[in-house]
């Protein structure tokens, strides 16, 4: 009965992998110094090199809950762990917006090749390249292969106004805008037209990948995806916020709080604008003591989260509707790995019929919260995040084994000193003064991290 128990116990805590029902086939290397390819089914390409999904993730005993472990992304001190610097780049959009993108290792700590293979990073709703879920990948991916280490170039792309990066422009940032990213990558790309871009994205950020990597199909400059925490359907999430007591008051209140901070440190930088929707909603949302992430974004976000057309929306559940990502991803046309947890406090709907996309594969854990997924370490007392080791070995799988097929992209030209794709006009970029040196546990005081 023991053994019995034992047995059903472990199967419990296997985290669940779902495949469309006919995955896709990739091009692979047959070993790491060979030249030789061989075609294997997006199924087999994980079960074989991604060992951790099949093992596993048992959260601690002292986290068992989705809200303890959402709870230790926020309270819990990671600043003496996972640390990286950065070298940072400020990037001027054609609406006059400015993003940053932080570079890991720093020119000065030393010189990697220019076909190493570089993480592009999204981060969470406030977040930004100082964050602990960040740095939990980075800092072991970026390590150098004689440490222990990837080897890899880790490059993290801050939204407007956050980590830190001017807000420029009366426009801010949301889950729907992904021409932001679409710059950033085109500038990397740029930057490094030799080195494979592998996208990860966590949380808000999760939903930003999944749906630039559907709108640019089999052109995406990204030659692979990894989703943490998506938020999906944003309808669904929001409706189960605002209905449960505890989830609006601590969840919902407490992300809005975050933006409403955020809103509060450009103030001076939107009073610039003072003809702009940014500008009546900044002063809206500082004559409100409390709010909740849908008034927030009724008040804020569906307001000026993007370009217009489609923003504004008439409202937040409009601009839910169309930012919501689970609807996109029938579209994605590189392999792409998403991991989310049953318990998830601030995710409720996850679409694991993955819309019978044969690129796309979901694992489910049955706990880790929102972000957590932390198990007990090797000492007594001791955490570690174990998203990180399937997400390290997704990693290192396609970047090293996965030989993309097709164009990455379309051509690139400068206008202006913009540097733009051929045939679209709309967006592009250039790089500005600023930026300097980045240390990644340093974070913006005053918000909840982890979120």
């Amino acid at each position: 009965m023991g053994l019995l128990l034992s047995v059903l116990s472990s199967a419990y805590y296997l985290p669940k992998l779902y495949f469309a029902t006919a995955p896709a086939t990739v091009a692979v290397k047959n070993a790491a110094s060979s030249k030789a390819i061989e075609k294997v089914s997006l199924r087999d390409f994980v079960r074989f090199r991604c060992p951790s999904l099949l093992k596993e993730f048992r959260p601690a005993w002292w986290l068992r809950s989705g809200h303890l472990q959402t709870a230790y992304c926020v309270v819990g001190d990671f600043s003496k762990i996972d640390k990286v610097e950065y070298d940072r780049k400020l990037m001027r959009t054609l609406d006059g917006g400015t993003i940053g993108i932080d570079l890991t290792p720093p020119a000065q700590e030393r010189t990697l090749k220019d076909d190493t293979p570089i993480i592009v990073v999204l981060h969470g709703l406030t977040g930004g390249s100082h964050e602990s879920y960040v740095r939990s990948i980075l800092a072991p991916a970026c390590t150098p292969v004689e440490q222990g280490g990837l080897g890899y170039r880790g490059i993290v792309v801050n939204f407007r106004g956050c980590a830190g990066v001017p807000l420029t422009s009366p426009q801010l940032y949301s889950a729907l805008h992904t021409d932001d990213i679409r710059v950033a990558v085109l500038h990397i790309s740029k930057m490094y037209p030799r080195a494979p871009l592998i996208g990860v994205g966590f949380s808000l950020g999760a939903n930003v990948l999944t749906r630039y990597l559907a709108e640019e199909g089999e052109k995406s400059r990204l030659v692979a995806g990894c989703a943490l925490a998506c938020p999906w359907d944003l309808v669904a999430s929001s409706d189960h916020l605002e209905s449960h007591f505890f989830h609006k008051n601590v969840y919902s209140r407490g992300m809005a709080q975050n933006l409403k901070k955020v809103i509060a440190r450009h103030l001076e930088a939107l009073s610039k604008f003072p003809d702009s929707l940014a500008w009546q909603a900044a002063k809206a949302v500082s004559a409100r003591k409390s709010m909740s992430l849908v008034e927030f974004d009724d008040t804020v976000t569906r307001v000026c989260g993007g370009s217009s057309p489609p923003f504004p929306f008439p409202s937040a559940r409009d601009y839910y509707t169309a930012a919501s990502s689970h609807k996109m991803l029938k579209d994605i046309r590189v392999p792409f790995l998403a991991l989310n947890s049953k318990d998830d406090p601030i995710v409720s709907s996850i679409p694991v019929g993955v819309a019978d996309n044969g690129w796309v594969v979901l694992a489910l854990t049955e706990g880790g919260g929102h972000l957590g997924w932390f198990e007990a370490g090797k000492r007594f007392g001791e955490l570690e995040r174990w998203v990180r080791k399937p997400v390290l070995e997704w990693i290192r799988a396609v970047g090293e084994d996965l030989v993309p097929e097709g164009e990455r992209g379309r051509p690139m030209h400068e206008v202006d000193g913009f540097l733009k794709e051929v045939d679209r006009d709309d967006i592009g970029c250039k790089e500005v003064e600023g930026g300097g040196h980045v240390v990644g546990v340093e974070g913006e005081g005053g918000l909840l991290a982890g979120l």
